[in-house]
């Protein structure tokens, strides 16, 4: 069996969005710029780790247009609110959580898209399991995510 390549792994820290939305940023940069700056012999691409060091929302392109100053509503809270320029609805990330943004070639690990969110799905499904956690996917496609008691353990895209 052949082995798949593996992911440089960045752990950053403690980091405003901003400072990690530059770094996912860099890491498409070399990734598209094809051999040479890339994450290093056989890696397909980099594994960010990181914790918001505030409470940040961001609003994903199937988000849709600010329903009724919600943007003003989440600031007045003391949050952070940022568009993003990938899909999803509203998400919220603060501090506590973990969040991994890979970076990736897929056509090079032999996944397509859906396969490689279910592939992240049964990751998280599998460490629930592990952990004595009664975990369950949402629903089915096109809805991502693992859910813990109605509520939203893992949110993917």
């Amino acid at each position: 069996m052949r082995a798949r390549p593996a992911v440089r792994l960045l752990r950053l820290g403690r980091l405003a969005y901003a400072e990690s939305l530059a770094a996912q940023e860099r890491c498409v940069g070399r990734q598209r710029a094809g051999p040479g700056p890339g994450p290093g012999p056989g890696a397909a691409g980099w594994l960010l780790l990181s914790e918001p060091a505030g409470p940040v929302y961001t609003r994903g392109l199937r988000g849709g247009p600010d329903p009724a100053g919600e943007e003003r509503r989440l600031r007045a809270l003391g949050a952070e609110f940022r568009r993003a320029a990938r899909g999803g609805l509203l998400t919220f990330h603060g501090p506590g959580q973990l969040l991994a943004y890979p970076v990736l070639d897929l056509r090079r690990l032999g996944l397509s898209l859906r396969a490689y969110v279910g592939a992240l799905e049964a990751a998280a499904l599998g460490l629930c399991r592990r952990l004595g956690l009664p975990a369950a996917r949402a629903l089915p496609p096109p809805y991502t995510g693992v859910w813990l008691r109605g509520r939203k353990l893992c949110a993917v895209g």
